[in-house]
């Protein structure tokens, strides 16, 4: 068995972000190519913007820390620390309203 803190992980990566000159760090902390189930950590600062782009499966968007917007067409849904996302299955983007952390979770269909 292996255990992370998920807290730790987003102080992090929320450093990186704001140190970093995209805005943005992101880790896998589950899965992978090999895995059907994949988790991703993606720390965001203020009004960054994860540009629109296709559904990569079954997937959907924790918050973790702050507040994001992902928006599909013209659809929105805004999420805060401790909602959950389910990602729609069509073209999407995430913005950071503030500095904000999710937690991507994608079970590969295909």
């Amino acid at each position: 068995m292996q255990k992370l803190s998920l807290d730790a992980q987003v102080r992090d990566h929320l450093k990186r972000a704001a140190d970093g000159s995209t805005g943005r760090s992101a880790a896998t902390v589950y899965g992978g190519h090999e895995h059907v189930l994949r988790q991703t950590l993606i720390a965001l600062t203020a009004g960054t913007v994860l540009a629109e782009h296709e559904n990569p499966g079954e997937a959907t968007v924790m918050v973790l820390h702050g507040r994001v917007r992902m928006a599909s067409g013209e659809h929105f849904w805004d999420g805060i620390s401790g909602d959950l996302l389910i990602v729609p299955d069509a073209r999407h983007s995430l913005e950071a309203l503030e500095d904000a952390a999710v937690l991507l979770t994608v079970a590969k269909t295909g």
